[in-house]
């Protein structure tokens, strides 16, 4: 029952997004949870860099956020402290791909946002060639981000990951749900 509250709210703020045009068209489309194509609980993330905790929270979808605290920020190298969110189901060319995710600061310096140096669809193995992605500011409420690009070629299961940078800056960031989606050609 949860999993179908979630489909519905992040399909309610995604048509939202995209206007009155697309209603009709969506209508047709499949259900927004079989559109979901990596596991969105904060537990099945794969953090580096990092040994962060999973944490309750209420008030985020599933109750849970994955907690990451960065204790020596790297501007230069944001990436040495991150996480990966593997895509388990296969991606074609043309494919437009939604990145939605839930995100707080817990704790920055003198207040200043939380940073994602970036958040973006990568290539899972090395060099991790990005797709499409960019950077984000959080503060701290609970806040639903989100960035959408195109897959450039086929891709199969496993073969892509959601990625976000946080060694920016020194900072406890609080990551809810990560939703990638698959709204089809």
């Amino acid at each position: 029952m949860k999993r179908l509250a979630v489909a519905l709210a992040l399909g309610a703020m995604l048509v939202g997004g995209y206007g009155m045009a697309q209603e009709a068209a969506q209508s047709a489309a499949p259900a927004i949870e079989d559109q979901i194509v990596n596991n969105p609980r904060p537990d099945a993330f794969a953090p580096y860099g990092v040994k962060p905790k999973v944490i309750k929270d209420a008030k985020v979808q599933f109750g849970k956020a994955m907690r990451i605290a960065v204790a020596t920020a790297n501007p230069a190298q944001p990436r040495n402290v991150g996480l990966n969110v593997p895509l388990s189901k296969p991606v074609k060319k043309g494919d437009k791909l939604v990145l939605a995710f839930w995100a707080r600061a817990e704790k920055t310096e003198g207040g200043a946002p939380g940073k994602l140096a970036n958040v973006q669809i990568q290539h899972a193995a090395d060099p991790y060639t990005g797709l499409f992605g960019k950077p984000f500011e959080v503060g701290p409420e609970w806040q639903m981000q989100q960035v959408a690009g195109v897959a450039d070629a086929d891709y199969a299961a496993g073969a892509l990951a959601a990625s976000m940078h946080f060694g920016s800056a020194v900072q406890v960031i609080d990551l809810g749900p990560v939703f990638v989606l698959d709204l089809g050609q």
